[in-house]
């Protein structure tokens, strides 16, 4: 009987492995590049094939790379440094917005702890025209890649900050300046709206726009890149310029979709989500 039970087994594997090969092939033909690395992230719902975008953000994809199979310098939550193999093993997505995001490798939910130093931002606001982007249109609305739905937001994302670019800190400055603050206004772009913010762009590398499959790297303001990603399900021009890609699914969309099915809140992330079991670099 169990003779039978290992010989019904053995089938079953073979079909696996011609699943997993035949996914590999697949998402090699997909690839735009076949010298650029292939990530394998092994999730509970399924395989996601990445592949890495060196030419586009060097150091940040040599980084994740190096969580996955290298050593990356951590601190621990007793102080105790320790090193990186396989940062991602075991972990959730801890973040789920259907019809928007899967995210996953915060810090705040790996025991394995944080990275002790973060990287700079590689994007070229140039490459995705936010250069070229008023933040008032012609019509006189806001730019809707803005994505400020409310007085209040433009408020605090626009006039603020230009505000304090143009040491307008009074009701008085603003009574007396208005014409300045109108030019201003109407040559503002996305681009330089950004660096206000604090980000600082780079037109060596080029960058591709945030879209639907696209890898990026999440983080909690400029050049505060470590483990934490996340994966597109559905087009976000309003992350341009924010955000360092690192990478494209090539193959298995279909399971971030499935992923993205079940709404997560990052704050306490649902214990039924879907957990990575690993990631590996295939080439």
């Amino acid at each position: 009987m169990i003779f039978v039970f290992k010989l019904l087994l053995l089938p079953l594997a073979i079909i696996v492995h011609l699943c997993i090969h035949a996914d590999y092939t697949s998402a090699r033909l997909a690839m735009e590049d076949t010298s650029n690395p292939l990530m394998l992230l092994s999730t509970s719902a399924g395989l996601i094939y990445v592949e890495m975008l060196p030419a586009e953000a060097p150091e940040n994809v040599a980084r994740f790379i190096e969580f996955t199979v290298g050593e990356v310098p951590l601190i621990e939550t007793d102080s105790t440094p320790t090193v990186s193999p396989g940062y991602y093993n075991g972990s959730r997505f801890h973040r789920v917005v259907p019809n928007f995001i899967i995210q996953a490798g915060s810090p705040e939910h790996n025991a394995h702890g944080r990275p002790q130093d973060y990287l700079a931002d590689e994007i070229n606001a140039s490459a995705l025209g936010l250069d070229r982007l008023p933040v008032i249109l012609q019509a006189g609305e806001i730019n809707p890649i803005l994505n400020a739905d409310s007085q209040q937001e433009f408020a605090r994302r626009v006039l603020e900050p230009l505000y304090r670019q143009l040491g307008i800190n009074s009701t008085e400055q603003l009574k007396t300046e208005e014409s300045i603050i109108i030019d201003a206004l109407q040559s503002l772009t996305v681009m330089r709206l950004y660096e206000f913010e604090g980000y600082r762009y780079q037109n060596r590398y080029p960058t591709r726009a945030i879209t639907r499959g696209i890898v990026a790297l999440a983080n909690d303001g400029p050049n505060r890149n470590g483990p934490e990603f996340f994966i597109l399900l559905r087009d976000a021009p309003w992350l341009d310029g924010r955000y360092t890609v690192i990478g494209k699914v090539v193959e298995g969309m279909e399971t971030a979709d499935r992923i993205g099915e079940k709404p997560i809140h990052p704050v306490a992330p649902d214990s039924e989500s879907s957990r990575i079991y690993s990631i590996r670099k295939l080439n």
